[in-house]
């Protein structure tokens, strides 16, 4: 048996024809659906880019003891099981985070990686003279971005479509073998949307205004960021959603010439989603998980179960049911620290493997569905305090958690899942914007209110999405300040 799993990363489920949009140019993933299981009522876990990863490796929600980072010594990788197990492994990326301090443990769990360089702001080319930077208005850009489009400026140089090229070199390579798992891993349609021109030019519109394929981390400002500047950064990230279509076409291809239906199976997913002016609002991060970032695209094929064309309406959460799914195909158990489900009973006839999961960023809201309804817990109290990194490896996205707080550092006990090593216990401070929603507690009727205009109030419901809460703490060990910080009972 083989396995081809391919992530995007921030890749939007409203935007792709599968899930009902009818402007974006995206045969691949008509295509996709056509041969595949799509689930209907598919959500994150940890967020944002390294901590689902995390979720990917460990099978179980980390956002609640810890934020951005690498794995830890006591983690259990489903990766590093099944190499152990005897089932090869092997990495294709361009997501450069993995390269980082606050990622540098995951690629190393493979047999074999591969690493295309030049994505954002990745540090890659040297270039000591001022690039060229054309009028823009990418509030969040960096000289080094513009620095590495200088290098990328045919198709065929660009990160997306040399990992891809890999992936499809490896399958030519490995397809007569048995007991591989390939990960092709893309870090596009994340911003900046940088995209071939032949892309572009399926979205024809009227725009002479600065450059702008990087919005900021910011609400939409209305006096600089007029309508055509939105419809132009929307046809910007179409037109790179649509060079993710192109490749992915590359894989479909290869499916059917080396006859891997048979006996492969094939996932795609994302990380998250992103917004693109929905909500007033730039991006991810700064503002609560609404539906554009949580509610996420899913798709797999299993040749066991040989079910394609067809749509699941259960509640999963790829971030943490991938793990376990992807050992359990390949007959390999999952350890009891686990708390991902292996997805073949919703595969198979749409069986519930649970019954609400939770998701979010560290130290911010705290989010519940059921897949009906979404709670959004804001904290207690303005402080936002206690709260807490637990971790062996302090680090941060691109460098280590500050000094300040490490000196304020303590050790604490064992959590369940730290195989009885204590770990550091680190104050932080996480700020929640008020302005922006963070702060404040929510209940949504996603089926009646699917783009989050008007909460709802209902004791009743209300209680029920506590319970659930409730008991998703315990069975995650979260920290017992976590109950305080959210003002939430034990």
């Amino acid at each position: 048996m083989k396995a081809i799993m391919v992530m995007f990363d921030s890749l939007n489920r409203h935007l792709l024809p599968p899930y009902g949009c009818a402007w974006t140019h995206a045969p691949n993933f008509k295509r996709l659906a056509e041969r595949t299981v799509a689930f209907e009522t598919s959500y994150v876990c940890s967020m944002p880019c390294m901590p689902a990863r995390r979720d990917l490796h460990t099978g179980r929600p980390n956002f609640l003891h810890r934020g951005w980072g690498p794995l830890e010594p006591f983690d259990d990788s489903c990766i590093e099981l099944l190499s152990k197990a005897g089932v090869y492994t092997h990495l294709t990326s361009d997501h450069y985070h993995y390269w980082e301090d606050g990622g540098a443990t995951y690629h190393t769990r493979y047999n074999t990686w591969e690493f295309f360089r030049g994505q954002e702001g990745d540090p890659c080319w040297g270039m000591v003279a001022e690039p060229p930077i054309p009028e823009n208005r990418n509030g969040k850009g960096r000289r080094q971005d513009w620095v590495n489009r200088q290098f990328m400026q045919q198709e065929a140089q660009m990160s997306q479509p040399q990992t891809f090229a890999a992936g499809v070199e490896f399958i030519q390579r490995n397809a007569h073998a048995d007991n591989w798992f390939l990960q092709i891993e893309c870090f596009d349609p994340h911003e900046p949307f940088f995209s071939h021109r032949r892309y572009k030019d399926l979205y024809p519109h009227k725009y002479d205004g600065p450059l702008f394929d990087w919005p900021a981390y910011a609400p939409v400002n209305p006096e600089t960021e007029t309508s055509e500047m939105i419809q132009h950064i929307r046809f910007e990230y179409a037109a790179l959603l649509t060079q993710c279509d192109a490749y992915l076409g590359d894989i479909l291809d290869m499916m059917d010439k080396c006859h891997l239906w048979e006996d492969t199976l094939l996932i795609l997913w994302t990380d998250h989603g992103f917004l693109l002016s929905e909500h007033n609002a730039w991006a991810k991060n700064w503002m609560p998980l609404y539906e554009e970032i949580s509610h996420t695209p899913f798709f797999v094929w299993d040749p066991r179960i040989g079910k394609a064309g067809e749509r699941r309406r259960s509640l999963v959460q790829p971030a943490i049911d991938l793990g376990p799914t992807l050992l359990e195909f390949f007959g390999v158990e999952h350890t009891p620290n686990m708390l991902g489900k292996p997805l073949r009973p919703v595969l198979e006839s749409d069986t519930p493997i649970r019954e609400a999961g939770f998701f979010g960023y560290h130290g911010k809201q705290v989010n519940v569905t059921d897949g009906r309804y979404v709670y959004m817990r804001g904290p207690a109290t303005q402080e936002n305090q206690p709260l807490f990194h637990y971790t062996h490896l302090p680090t941060a996205m691109r460098g280590f958690l500050g000094l300040e707080n490490l000196a304020k550092m303590e050790l604490a006990p064992p959590f369940t899942f730290t195989k009885n090593c204590p770990t550091m216990k680190i104050p932080v401070r996480v700020e929640n914007d008020a302005q922006a929603g963070t702060a404040s507690t929510w209940l949504w009727d996603i089926q009646t209110d699917p783009q989050q205009q008007t909460p709802l109030s209902d004791a009743v419901i209300e209680e029920r999405m506590v319970n659930h809460l409730r008991n998703l703490l315990a069975e995650v060990d979260a920290p017992t300040e976590q109950y305080e910080r959210l003002g939430i009972t034990i």
